[in-house]
């Protein structure tokens, strides 16, 4: 007895070949109608036939499937700093903070997570953050969500030790985490390249840099030419697209998530010298944001490998009263910082807690 499948084959040739041959052989006296009518009925027996072809019909929708997780992926990380900051009205220096509520960003279901989550998420893990003072403070913030707060008294008085670099090992969790002071771009070079030459790459890796060169080197298209080194460094590491790497090497099969500490809102007239505020201008930091976009660095930014921590953005919303200096700001602003880098990771290795 013919089977269903075989059934359904044979009935659907009988009703697309029949008519569709019997139009084809008048249209073939035309080629453009020819080529157009044979095209169309090429499209119209795979649609009515790949429902009776498992494998190609489950393929089909495994791609559609694994297109929609990336688009819903990438759309997420694009909403991570969507963030409402609260200034209590009895007292401005408290601060509170929420994702707006907003409908893309409620299906992200971003968290705000506690120490048992952040300690979870984070057990075993080998994190190395390097760069500036502002690299600095979101180390500081990281190691806060994991630590009580008898243990950040004591961090805060070693990780603040004048332009040095800082080790931690949290036994409890299995974490460690290497603070490397680099304030110039081609320190993060070197400390990649070095890690390259060992093959030896921690789980996380967030840098930044370029306070420092805005203010000794004030010189943007330099700043430029040190990203774009750094940019195909990172690229030789990082398993992404060979489209993106350009041929630049070949790619690591482990290779850590990727994060970029990006420069914070600067006041001018708050800057503590007048060398910050002559150098450190609005169009001098425009400048430095422009070379940062054009490097393609970030993956907001042109598809990059970094993830940017959006430091500029989360300061300038928290506002003039989260700062003293016009440059550092208040705990709260690198906390934030740090639950968007813990919530990408959750979004980059598909885990929820």
């Amino acid at each position: 007895m013919v089977g269903g499948v075989q059934l359904g084959v044979l009935a659907a040739c009988i009703v697309l070949f029949v008519p569709m041959g019997l139009a084809g052989w008048h249209l073939s006296r035309n080629k453009m109608l020819f080529f157009s009518g044979a095209l169309f009925i090429t499209l119209a027996v795979g649609v009515h036939l790949t429902p009776y072809f498992p494998s190609i019909y489950d393929a089909l929708s495994s791609l559609s499937s694994s297109v929609d997780d990336i688009n819903s992926r990438d759309s997420c990380i694009s909403f991570l700093h969507h963030i409402s900051f609260l200034h209590k009205s009895s007292n401005l220096s408290s601060v509170d903070y929420s994702w707006v509520n907003s409908p893309p960003v409620l299906a992200c279901d971003f968290q705000r997570l506690g120490r048992s989550d952040a300690a979870d998420l984070l057990n075993g893990s080998w994190v190395v953050v390097a760069g500036d003072s502002q690299a600095r403070l979101i180390a500081l913030s990281l190691l806060s969500l994991v630590l009580d707060s008898e243990d950040m008294e004591v961090v805060k008085g070693d990780l603040f030790k004048r332009h040095s670099d800082y080790r931690m090992v949290i036994g409890q969790i299995g974490m460690k985490l290497d603070f490397i002071w680099a304030p110039y771009v081609g320190n993060l070079t070197g400390m990649i390249t070095e890690l390259k030459r060992n093959g030896n790459y921690p789980d996380v890796l967030v840098i930044g840099s370029g306070l420092w060169h805005m203010l000794h080197f004030t010189n943007s298209s330099d700043y430029g030419v040190s990203l774009q080194s750094l940019r195909d460094l990172v690229v030789s590491l990082a398993p992404i697209a060979p489209s993106l790497a350009g041929g630049l090497g070949s790619v690591s099969v482990r290779s850590p998530h990727f994060f970029w500490v990006g420069m914070p809102w600067l006041i001018n007239s708050m800057l503590n010298t007048e060398e910050k505020r002559e150098k450190m201008d609005d169009a001098m930091v425009s400048a430095y944001n422009r070379e940062l976009y054009q490097s393609k660095l970030l993956r907001q930014w042109g598809g990059g490998p970094l993830i940017l921590l959006d430091v500029e953005s989360l300061s300038r919303n928290c506002g003039i009263s989260c700062t003293v200096d016009g440059m550092h700001y208040d705990g709260v602003v690198y906390e934030v910082a740090a639950h968007v880098m813990l919530n990408a990771l959750l979004i980059e290795s598909h885990q929820k807690l």
